[in-house]
């Protein structure tokens, strides 16, 4: 492949695991350069050594803990100025199943500065050099929990209701502009994330209700070809999804209409109804 024929960079957070790892091995084998970031240099050093020998791919090690603002910054900064940047997976995630009191405070500090600060502000800034150059990819990781409230899932539920809600944003206001956005909710699948934080067993499910990395990651790559800015695997018929989507954006177009419901009237002073 020669070097105009490369599809580019892609930055992949939380890779040295799990759906990040799946992405960087399934990037690379389409003739990506990468940029892999997580907390743990030996595992992303063993990643990076086996996609350059396998796949004969460039790849940068960038270790940092998005958690923290100062490495953060770091990786914003490299984002910004990488040229050839064409697809950013924000994949990187704290997760966890706990009631919300039973939750620890720096883990949940630690949970929205990865899941919702680390990836809004990636994106910010690696959306300015795509939409210079035309066009550009981000793969956001959502969960089908950001719209299945579950007791134990707070925080990370709300957060990822967050990730799905900026993605469609995002999606109304730059796809006309060569941008593509993809919200995955990958279902339950066995990875590292929220470990030690009372994480759901797998171990009283069929095994064919458990997704694999590679496969999410698979499924993920099909949405986008697809051109799925919401990408469920599991549902069978997208347009479920699309009327009720659409159902709960025609109800909420009430909010704004001015108008007082008939059920608050009788609270209300007589001269105030």
């Amino acid at each position: 492949m020669s070097e105009t024929d490369r599809p580019g960079v892609a930055l992949v957070t939380g890779s040295s695991s799990g759906i990040g790892a799946a992405f960087a091995n399934a990037l690379a084998a389409r003739g990506y350069d990468l940029i892999v970031v997580a907390r743990r240099r030996e595992r992303l050093e063993a990643l990076a050594g086996s996609l350059r020998r396998g796949k004969g791919v460039a790849v940068e090690v960038l270790v940092a803990d998005l958690s923290e603002a100062a490495e953060l910054r770091r990786v914003e900064i490299r984002v910004a100025e990488e040229e050839r940047l064409t697809l950013l997976v924000n994949n990187a995630g704290l997760g966890g199943i706990r009631p919300f009191l039973e939750m620890d405070h720096d883990y949940i500090r630690g949970m929205i500065a990865v899941n919702i600060t680390a990836l809004t502000l990636l994106t910010y800034a690696a959306l300015p050099g795509m939409l210079r150059r035309g066009r550009g990819t981000v793969i956001n990781l959502a969960s089908g929990l950001a719209f299945l409230p579950r007791s134990g899932t707070a925080v990370y539920g709300s957060t990822k209701a967050f990730v799905a809600h900026f993605t469609q944003t995002l999606h109304q206001e730059y796809a006309g502009q060569g941008i593509r956005f993809q919200a995955l909710l990958p279902g339950l699948t066995r990875t590292e994330l929220g470990a030690g934080q009372n994480t759901v067993s797998f171990d009283h499910l069929p095994p064919d209700q458990i997704n694999t990395p590679e496969k999410a990651v698979e499924e993920s790559l099909a949405g986008l070809e697809l051109g799925e800015l919401m990408c469920i695997p599991g549902l069978e018929d997208l347009d479920a999804w699309k009327k009720a989507d659409r159902a709960v954006k025609e109800v909420m177009q009430s909010v704004s209409s001015g108008t007082l419901a008939q059920r608050y009237r009788r609270f209300l002073k007589s001269e105030e109804r």
